[in-house]
């Protein structure tokens, strides 16, 4: 932990793009020392102005400094993390696997809160300081995995700021996990999950109300799964826009995957992202690839808030997550086609929560004093050359609170 008030120095700051006519060719910056005050930016200065300052001074030699990510979709309670390696079963449908789930989830209970810590430990080296995990809360767990959830994260305190998402894995109505979800919401959950309304329950209007109604009496956001594609897809997210209209849940609502989009008609992708967009609400994705193709850069486009997420860290629904939010954007980049300094530059603010130091039109917007002191340092450049290289991380700040790595 470094002491309240202290000097950052040499740190190399986007400032601008440059340019060749209309064509961005490249990024601008300077070396910069920052001032860290009570966790936020108090003084930015350039390195021609010599520092007459007792306060103590850590030299960054040169490094690139960038905001941290947001872990937007991760499941911290129930993962082989740290233990031996484990490919999944071959299964034939969800029910197949939820079914092997009830199953392991009472063998990998005892070792919920530690792996969870691990995984903590994992996504903040690679420089995430906010998670929002979602925790699995059905007849087989009760609130026993939201317990080593929340006892994980508090083991971080001070560290990264967290959001818990009550999530009935096993189906809330088919679960009967309504009452479960209940308890987990009183008991400090911050959002309230659902699981593909349509096949898992078996009825999207009941489900979806059920999920509401929590939401509602909680004060608290939304943030369901949606597996669901064509016509069941397409139902629970027009009812899941008019259910968000009607309770006023503007701003608090996320689906995650949503992957009616990946294999739906394009004017009525657009159309549902417009509706969704006008309610702020958002869409949390791995960057699947393989079979399907999701139509991130159209959300994006229309006003649809969209976010990146590791999802499973090798468990028994996927081997392959590691955890690491800039891997993510690189992912983005790749897939999307977006090779040239601008849209590179640009796809940090998907993993970063929308912030990225020069904006689309070239403007200079972070950092800037009164700035939280949540960043790193990457060997990189720029934003563009740390996106496509998945830049190393060198060091890890939050709130001005030295957390991850060294200089």
């Amino acid at each position: 932990m470094l002491n309240q008030g202290y000097w950052l120095t040499n740190v190399n700051l986007e400032q601008s793009y440059v340019m060749d006519g209309q064509e961005v060719t490249g990024t601008r910056t300077s070396l910069c020392h920052l001032r860290i005050e009570n966790g936020v930016i108090a003084e930015i200065i350039g390195i021609e102005t010599a520092l007459q300052s007792a306060l103590p001074k850590y030299d960054c030699h040169g490094l690139l400094l960038l905001p941290s990510f947001e872990e937007a979709h991760i499941h911290l309670d129930k993962t082989y993390y740290g233990e031996p390696w484990q490919a999944v079963k071959r299964i034939g449908s969800i029910f197949e696997r939820i079914e092997e789930e009830r199953q392991l989830l009472p063998k990998l209970l005892p070792e919920a809160r530690g792996q969870a810590e691990h995984i903590l430990q994992l996504i903040q080296r690679l420089g995430s300081t906010h998670v929002r995990s979602h925790c699995n809360i059905e007849p087989v767990s009760g609130l026993k995995r939201l317990e080593a959830t929340k006892q994980a994260l508090d083991a971080f305190s001070g560290k990264l700021s967290s959001e818990i998402v009550a999530f009935p894995q096993h189906g809330l109505l088919r679960s009967d996990s309504v009452g479960w979800m209940d308890q987990a919401m009183a008991e400090g959950a911050t959002h309230v999950g659902g699981l593909d309304p349509a096949t898992v329950d078996g009825d999207v209007e009941r489900s979806l109300h059920a999920m509401v109604e929590l939401a509602v009496r909680y004060q608290a956001g939304i943030d369901i799964h949606l597996h669901e594609r064509d016509e069941a897809g397409k139902q629970t997210l027009q009812q899941l826009v008019k259910l968000t209209e009607q309770a006023g849940l503007h701003g608090k609502v996320t689906v995650s995957h949503a992957f009616w989009f990946a294999n739906a008609d394009a004017q009525e992708a657009e159309e549902m992202a417009i509706q969704m967009a006008s309610l702020g609400m958002s869409v949390a994705s791995t960057v699947p690839i393989g079979r399907m193709m999701m139509p991130l850069p159209m959300l994006h486009r229309h006003g649809v808030k969209v976010k990146l997420g590791t999802d499973s860290l090798t468990d028994h629904w996927s081997p392959f997550g590691n955890g690491d939010q800039l891997e993510k954007a690189g992912r983005y980049a790749e897939l999307y086609g977006y090779s040239d300094e601008l849209s590179l530059a640009q796809s940090l603010g998907f993993v970063t929560g929308g912030i990225t130091p020069i904006d689309a039109q070239g403007n200079q917007v972070w950092p800037k004093v009164g700035d939280t002191a949540s960043f790193m340092l990457v060997h990189a450049s720029c934003s563009a050359e740390a996106v496509a290289r998945r830049a190393k991380r060198q060091t890890v700040w939050y709130e001005g609170q030295w957390v991850s790595g060294a200089i």
